[in-house]
């Protein structure tokens, strides 16, 4: 094999100093001392995070995977980490304020603790949607954790293959209004920077959308599928009735306020909804009813969508038995 010589960029130097800081401090003095290692691996959930009550879509998730993960693979540890920095502060502010001993935490600092208990294999399955910066960010990590030895295995998104695309937009069809009812505007997260792998992947949906349906457009509250776009392709049914389907996992923040919110923000911006509604379009989303609680409904509570996710996890865990 030939080896090529690469020089790391800046950006990768400064994850690599990092991440040895992180595990050092994670380790504290356990770290070099003589461990019993580990024989089974661990199963890493890696989420964006939300700070929301929509966080029950985790517990939702949490519960369908230890249901439909085979026998064996029932009694491995699992651990969540976080993608989102921000969703981590901020949450974790919130648990030390009201006194509670959970923390949210990263990618990196939960591979550091679970090498630290002894384990030499792991599992990760994430949970993003698109395989944008956080998938990317989160391959970084993993690439350098393998340095330390540490055999990892993963999955990719949910839209990592155009054939899942299409069978995860199927899942959200019996949402979708029908064509003399009104409009549908399926609302993803997006990406404000343009070299980002997964723009190829939004062009791809808003084109497979366009094509396959005469009232579904895709809309987006970062990136190339435009707000003012998918809002004026409803402005200008017949209908007047417009349906707005989150095409995340979690429907937190960004549904709650920016889709679906009912007041204008602090500088008088209005949510897609109230925008709409002022246009004499009738607007409604799609809920769900977890544990007496009513919730937006994201793709973390469509079990057929869960499942796809869990089928890759359980291909990582098989590879992890092979090596």
């Amino acid at each position: 094999m030939q080896l090529v010589n690469v020089k790391p960029t800046r950006r990768q130097v400064i994850l690599a100093v990092m991440l040895s800081l992180t595990i050092l401090a994670v380790a504290g003095n356990g770290w070099g001392m003589t461990r019993t290692l580990k024989k089974e691996p661990a199963i890493v959930l890696a989420a964006f995070g939300t700070t929301t009550k929509a966080r029950v879509t985790y517990d939702f998730f949490d519960a369908q995977l230890r249901e439909e993960l085979p026998a064996k693979y029932r009694n491995l540890k699992i651990a969540w980490a976080f993608t989102s920095e921000i969703v981590r502060e901020r949450a974790n502010a919130k648990f030390i304020k009201a006194g509670v001993e959970q923390r949210y935490l990263s990618l990196p600092q939960v591979l550091a603790n679970l090498e630290n208990e002894g384990y030499r294999k792991v599992a990760i399955q994430p949970l993003h949607i698109f395989p944008g910066q956080e998938f990317e960010e989160m391959e970084r990590v993993i690439q350098a954790f393998r340095i330390i030895d540490l055999r990892i295995e993963y999955g990719g998104t949910l839209l990592h293959d155009w054939s899942w695309l299409f069978e995860a937009v199927g899942v959200l069809e019996k949402e979708f209004l029908a064509p003399s009812e009104g409009m549908n505007v399926l609302v993803a997260h997006g990406s404000p920077k343009t070299f980002v792998g997964s723009n190829a992947t939004y062009l791809g949906l808003d084109r497979y959308l366009s094509r396959k349906y005469a009232n579904v457009v895709a809309g987006g509250v970062d990136g190339v599928l435009t707000r003012e776009q998918a809002l004026a392709a409803v402005k200008a049914s017949p209908t007047k009735r417009a349906r707005l389907i989150p095409f995340m996992y979690v429907a937190g923040d960004h549904i709650m306020n920016d889709i679906m919110g009912a007041e204008p923000d602090k500088n008088g911006e209005l949510s897609w909804a109230l925008e709409l509604k002022k246009a004499g379009v009738r607007v409604d989303t799609v809920f769900t009813d977890y544990k007496g609680e009513r919730c937006f409904k994201g793709l973390g509570f469509y079990k057929e969508i869960n499942s796809r996710y869990i089928k890759q996890l359980e291909e990582s865990l098989k590879r992890l038995e092979e090596r």
